[in-house]
């Protein structure tokens, strides 16, 4: 067993994007993490969902999952949907109406994920964790690469692994932020299973080793 691994597009080469999806793909990524931002819930503006359309076109076999930073999620969830994202994420701080929204996911015929922000406590989701097939902790502030991992942020990842097992649920649970070779093994200790690297990976140096060496660093059994 070892961590799955989402490499965040957010910190590619755009003008190579396809060589840098295939290289983590034949890295051992299972995953490929896409932030869409809307310049409002974050100061940042990303992509649309013609990115989702092409990339899947592509013929990667990934599964994108798809992370939206963006106010009133259900205004455009089924258009992801159509375009592809295999797992749509939506943040608990977003809408008025989170149950709605993962309901809406999955009748897209989508896996459907919440995310809580660092200053968001898990409390604040239990009523709905019967329902998702993952959850996101974010381990930085969202809306910018490059921040440094939140250590405090695993005490959640080991509260949602434990009510998990009490509830017997089986979502998985995710970071995203400050992800590299070293934070990931804590957190993959308290219970996760997916993780999200951007700037780790992407890093123009050598994102296949980059990919690899977060599951080697995790390939042990955890409780």
């Amino acid at each position: 067993m070892s961590v799955i691994v989402a490499p965040s597009i957010l910190a590619a080469d755009y003008l190579n994007l396809a060589d840098q999806i295939q290289l983590v793909e034949k890295a051992g990524a299972k995953y490929l993490h896409i932030d869409i931002m809307d310049g409002d819930f974050v100061p940042s503006i990303s992509y649309g969902p013609e990115w989702v359309k092409q990339i899947k076109a592509s013929g990667s076999q990934l599964a994108l999952d798809v992370h939206l930073m963006v106010n009133h999620p259900e205004k455009i969830v089924d258009v992801f949907a159509k375009a592809g994202a295999d797992i749509i994420g939506v943040h608990v701080e977003a809408t008025a109406h989170i149950h709605r929204v993962l309901q809406m996911i999955k009748n897209a015929g989508s896996r459907a994920e919440v995310v809580i922000n660092p200053g968001t406590p898990v409390s604040s989701i239990l009523p709905i964790l019967y329902m998702v097939d993952q959850v996101l902790v974010m381990t930085v502030n969202p809306g910018f690469g490059g921040q440094k991992f939140l250590p405090q942020e695993i005490t959640k990842v080991a509260e949602l692994n434990q009510y998990k097992k009490d509830h017997d649920l089986h979502f998985d649970i995710e970071i995203d932020g400050g992800v590299n070779d070293k934070t990931v093994i804590d957190a993959y200790k308290a219970g996760v299973t997916v993780a999200v690297a951007g700037s780790y990976v992407y890093d123009k140096l050598d994102p296949a080793a980059k990919v690899q060496k977060l599951i080697e660093v995790t390939d042990f059994a955890v409780d």
